[in-house]
């Protein structure tokens, strides 16, 4: 069974790093190491980083391991 991003993930159009490490997705620090490798995409609003709520779900759907 595959875990259900869409429920889990609160609808929203845009996450700052603080808010996705808040939802419990990805620690802080790991979110920007992948922007810096660009494994993520990211909004950039000023000086304001952003990830979309479907490059989220994209990004842990690639990375989540099924258990088969």
């Amino acid at each position: 069974m595959l875990t259900n991003y869409e429920d889990l993930i609160p609808k929203k159009v845009l996450f700052n790093i603080k808010e996705i490490e808040e939802i419990g997705a990805i620690k802080a620090s790991m979110i920007k190491k992948l922007i810096s490798h660009g494994q993520i995409e990211i909004v950039k609003i000023g000086n304001k980083i952003h990830v979309t709520r479907i490059e989220l779900i994209r990004f842990l759907e690639d990375n989540t391991i099924s258990p088969n």
